[in-house]
């Protein structure tokens, strides 16, 4: 979709620059032959001229017309004027015809008679007027073009025959290759109006006339040439190279499309690795190309974003899998659906069945696999313990089989269990070791994965701009590539922009990450993105509609489990109600839930705002409970988010409390200077407030 979009908008870009020199007619024919993607350009586009000095032509044939309503809604507030062309009449035809042969013979009315109006077909009849003069009128389009390929001798009409195997363009190389002729030369099909020139290739004069030598060929000729025009290709155009095989009706057809497919998959062009799948499964393969071909087509969707299709995609691989290690694969494919959609349950039984399959044949790498995905199940499940070892189990296994790119995901997996655990620092190493094989070997999926996960850590260490530069670089890297889950969480970053004072900036950067959680079905990041998204509104004074989606937020991490970020959006709901009882509980339900294993990041969320919602109504006694609470969960590691806070809280608790000495006010001044120093904005006012000084001076250049 980016790319379409950076097509369509380079395009734009030439049109305004033609167009301010003169007006400019653009002209499509035929496009009756579009597929959706080109409509949909050619609908952007019409829009784009609204602008210009710009006509837009397009040729279509009435029968299968694609400009229907839906392409007109797509084009809206665009003027279209449609032209229909009837059959030429009598006399338009004869006028036509003055241009071949003389109007008065019995031929020119023959012609005009038989082609009823079609000014391509009397243009073909008039063209075969030295066969005619023996008195045969061919009696429609398809013997016009055959008797038009009788009047050339044997090499030319061969030469025809063979280039309507290569397609409507044809490169003279490659018909020289088919033809066994290097010295065959173009100059007689175009003498006789059959092929024109085409920049360095040919085309066809019609696709009819394309049609009738294609259609000419006996099936056997045919389908020697598609195989040789394919080992043509094998090299040069795997697509290609499949769609050759194909229509030669060739058992190695399903094998090249996979392969084709696992190229563009590669390449990150997901739309068309998933066609090329649907081409070969189309052709009925044998059992073990289906079962991968299903498996590739489950990758691509679930990279689409179509989880569920993606589900069902690897459930059919299961029954045509050949094997055990067929059947784990398609089980890893199911689970990894799974977890995207939050089916944590699901996913740890598909997982279950993936390492039963590895019993009688175990692949180190299928087991490394295994130990990772089932790591990251156990992160958002809260199950710190098993995360960690689960990922040194993958680390282990990639090892020995050697893979670096298992080995890559393994050191992600290794820092999701330490950032789990609260050890960011340790984390922070992890991911960095990551990104850097990834950046070795050029692992972009995995670095991506990871990038934003390093931007976590540092910014939990209070290094704002370093973490949000993290974050954007990963949420543009996903949103090229096309990896929606590591967009959303990347997305996920716009916190820290409402931590550096920028509500606004952070607004647009939640709002974007909450439209993908919404349309991949991400419901767990949904709530995350919410509860943020209601910090932005209270912090921008729209109290009101803060609670409405913290409350929301809530709700949704009910559903899909409270160990995610139950406890920080209960936090921001404490922070952002005006009704006591509703603090008191919110408070009271975030630290029962804090008192079992939870995702680190909620201990720092909730105890920061907790102890922000204590400082507004003065509750000293609360916030210094929150600050020592805060202070032991990361004594095995401290961060400097955990230290600066606990000082923090601890300062204003001792100011609350009436201790507002020298030194306590010492403190305070050197806490707020310390905020302005690492672009805590988040932390100023409470400052501010205790000081008597101004409001703090917003966004400290981080958005920037």
């Amino acid at each position: 979709a980016i790319r379409n979009e950076g097509k369509r908008k380079a395009v734009e870009e030439l049109l305004a620059a033609a167009c301010a020199a003169k007006p400019v007619l653009l002209l499509v024919e035929d496009v009756q032959w579009a597929e959706a993607p080109v409509l949909a350009d050619l609908a952007h586009l019409a829009r784009a001229l609204f602008e210009y000095r710009t006509v837009l032509v397009m040729t279509s044939r009435v029968d299968g017309d694609p400009l229907d309503a839906a392409w007109r809604t797509t084009a809206r507030g665009v003027e279209l004027t449609t032209i229909d062309l009837p059959p030429l009449r009598e006399k338009e035809a004869t006028e036509m015809a003055a241009a071949f042969v003389d109007t008065q013979s019995e031929f020119a009315a023959a012609c005009v008679a038989r082609a009823e109006g079609n000014p391509m077909f009397l243009e073909q009849l008039l063209r075969s007027a030295e066969e005619a003069t023996a008195g045969k009128v061919p009696g429609s389009v398809q013997s016009s073009v055959l008797a038009r390929m009788d009047m050339l001798d044997a090499r030319d009409r061969k030469a025809l025959q063979t280039a309507s195997v290569i397609g409507q363009r044809f490169n003279l190389e490659l018909l020289r290759h088919l033809l066994g002729d290097d010295n065959f030369s173009c100059v007689p099909l175009i003498e006789h109006y059959l092929v024109q020139p085409e920049g360095e290739e040919y085309l066809f004069g019609h696709s009819l006339i394309r049609d009738g030598a294609y259609a000419s060929l006996l099936k056997p000729n045919r389908r020697d040439l598609h195989e040789r025009a394919a080992k043509w290709f094998k090299e040069r155009d795997p697509i290609l190279h499949a769609e050759h095989l194909a229509r030669a009706e060739s058992p190695l057809a399903p094998g090249a499309y996979l392969e084709a497919a696992q190229g563009q998959a590669g390449d990150f062009r997901f739309e068309t690795a998933q066609k090329l799948c649907e081409d070969g499964l189309a052709l009925e393969p044998e059992p073990q190309t289906r079962c991968y071909l299903l498996c590739l087509q489950g990758d691509v969707l679930r990279y689409l974003g179509d989880n569920e299709t993606s589900i069902a995609a690897f459930r059919s691989a299961l029954d045509c899998a050949a094997g055990d290690r067929d059947r784990c694969r398609a089980w890893l494919g199911v689970a990894g659906g799974m977890r995207v959609l939050d089916r944590y349950d699901e996913a740890l039984d598909a997982l279950a069945q993936a390492e039963k399959a590895t019993a009688t044949e175990a692949d180190p790498a299928d087991v490394a696999r295994i130990h990772f995905d089932r790591g990251n199940i156990y992160f958002p499940m809260g199950n710190i313990e098993g995360c960690l070892e689960e990922h040194e189990a993958a680390r282990k296994y990639s090892r020995a089989a050697g893979s670096a790119e298992d080995e890559a995901r393994a050191l992600g997996g290794l820092g999701d269990a330490y950032y789990q655990r609260g050890r960011m620092v340790t984390a922070n190493k992890h991911f960095g070791d990551c990104i850097k094989l990834c950046r070795e070997h050029g692992f972009v999926r995995i670095e991506v994965a990871n990038l934003y996960m390093r931007g976590y850590t540092r910014y939990y260490n209070l290094d704002i701009a370093g973490g949000w530069e993290d974050c954007r670089a990963a949420a543009d890297m996903a949103q090229r590539i096309g990896q929606h889950r590591a967009e959303i969480v990347a997305r996920m970053g716009g916190c820290m922009l409402l931590d550096a004072g920028d509500p606004k900036a952070g607004k647009e950067e939640l709002d974007a990450g909450l439209a993908v959680a919404r349309r991949i079905g991400a419901r767990r990041f949904e709530a995350w993105f919410l509860a943020s998204l209601a910090k932005a509104a209270f912090m921008e004074g729209r109290r009101d509609e803060a609670v409405t989606l913290v409350t929301e937020a809530i709700a949704i991490s009910r559903e899909t489990g409270l160990t995610f970020v139950g406890p920080m959006c209960l936090g921001i709901l404490a922070l952002v109600t005006e009704d006591p009882t509703v603090r008191r509980e919110a408070l009271g339900e975030g630290e029962r839930i804090l008192a079992e294993e939870c995702v680190s990041h909620n201990y720092l969320f909730f105890y920061s705002d907790a102890m922000v919602a204590c400082a507004g109504t003065g509750e000293s006694a609360n916030i210094l409970r929150y600050a020592d609470a805060l202070e032991e969960h990361f004594r095995a590691e401290p961060l400097r988010w955990s230290d600066y806070y606990v000082r923090w809280g601890r300062a204003l608790a001792a100011f609350g409390a009436g201790e507002g000495g020298e030194k306590n006010l010492g403190d305070l001044r050197q806490l707020r200077q310390q905020a302005e120093d690492l672009g805590v904005a988040a932390a100023l006012p409470a400052l501010d407030a205790a000081l008597g000084e101004s409001p703090a001076r917003a966004p400290l250049g981080v958005a920037e």
